[in-house]
């Protein structure tokens, strides 16, 4: 019983930490990330009164950042793109940079729909707002994003997020 008992320990030790590699090898295969989080809406819809805020900070200027947004949506969303503005804020509240963008979440034509499907009808999309940004000083900055759709409640955007990435 003791020999059986040592044995079933042995294994469970070599599986938690192989376990352990796998997902600290996971993390190292992201290491450009300097910021990345996601904001999950309500009754998986986006409202117009909602606009999520990310608060990040910067502390090498000489870097040059990629900054997106990423979109999850369901098979739900009734249109083929999707309209946002970004505002990015330094930590003063000036906003230094905003613009409507305009992306594709399903094909036109075909009603596909594009991104990464991970978990039944649900799709994740990265979307780039500014390529090979520099940050003019170190510190707090905030990206805001609004929805700019003809709707007041956009059904079936589950989230959205940024994502900041240092460029290598």
């Amino acid at each position: 019983m003791k020999v059986i008992y040592k044995q079933g320990i042995r294994s469970l030790s070599f599986a938690i930490g192989i376990g352990s590699l796998f997902i600290l090898g996971l993390n190292s295969c992201d290491s450009n990330r300097l910021y990345e989080d996601n904001v999950e809406f309500k009754n998986r819809a986006w409202r117009v009164i909602e606009e999520p805020r990310f608060e990040f900070a910067v502390a090498d200027t000489a870097q040059r950042y990629n900054i997106y947004y990423n979109v999850r949506n369901s098979l739900d969303y009734p249109f083929a793109r999707i309209f946002v503005t970004y505002h990015l804020y330094d930590s003063t509240g000036k906003e230094l940079s905003k613009k409507l963008v305009y992306n594709d979440l399903f094909d036109e034509k075909t009603g596909q729909p594009f991104g990464e499907s991970g978990l039944g009808d649900l799709y994740d999309h990265r979307f780039m707002l500014l390529g090979q940004y520099r940050f003019s000083h170190s510190g707090k900055y905030a990206v805001k994003l609004d929805q700019l759709m003809r709707q007041d409640t956009l059904t079936g955007v589950i989230a959205v997020g940024v994502r900041v990435e240092k460029v290598q």
